[in-house]
């Protein structure tokens, strides 16, 4: 039995976003393996890369900000030119995979309307690019939900599966800032203009 409580961390880790987002089917021996999925574009495998290897190093940086504050201080520019140059492929990559669309999104799974129908059970790669920040991500899923709706358009629930520690961070620091963001453009949206 859910509690007030967790429905309302259920709601806080959920954001509904615009987002490249490619669905397709997993091959017998991906949908049970546990290894990192990989594109067959070259550009989006380097840019899922990059964040996952600048996730990983965060604490080092971290700690080495504790000993050495010029060096930290350098390596942090770096990361800002790296982050750069990904936002670069990104925008590359979006030319590449469909236009954005709505979606609702949290550490989990995610929510999408689809033409094509996905059967309920299904395990699928979920390819996703996510702006402004640039993460791309290539996760496996499992279909919980496709539901046609009136218009003939099915609305489709996938949960997130075998997922790394790395790529769950990832998507909830993703997710933590989007809410961030879109908090301080409604408080500056309701803010009465100054005359």
């Amino acid at each position: 039995m859910s509690t007030l409580d967790e429905e309302d961390r259920r709601e806080y880790y959920r954001i509904e976003d615009r987002i490249a987002l490619e669905i397709s089917p997993l091959s017998a021996s991906e949908a049970l393996g546990t290894d990192l999925l990989q594109d067959t574009s070259p550009l989006f495998n380097l840019l899922s890369e990059l964040h996952l290897s600048e996730f990983e190093s965060q604490h080092l940086l971290r700690q080495l900000s504790d000993k050495d504050r010029t060096l930290a201080a350098f390596l942090k520019a770096q990361n800002k030119r790296i982050d750069l140059l990904s936002a670069v492929v990104a925008q590359t990559l979006l030319g590449q995979l469909s236009a954005p669309q709505p979606v609702v999104l949290s550490e989990g799974g995610l929510e999408f309307s689809r033409a094509e129908a996905v059967t309920a059970g299904a395990r699928v790669a979920v390819k996703m690019v996510l702006m402004p920040q640039a993460l791309g991500l290539l996760l496996r899923a499992r279909i919980t939900h496709c539901d046609r709706r009136d218009d003939g358009a099915y609305d489709i629930g996938a949960e997130f599966i075998d997922t790394t520690d790395a790529q769950r961070q990832l998507l909830a620091r993703y997710i933590l800032q989007r809410q961030a963001q879109q908090r301080r453009q409604a408080l500056e949206q309701n803010e009465p203009s100054a005359s």
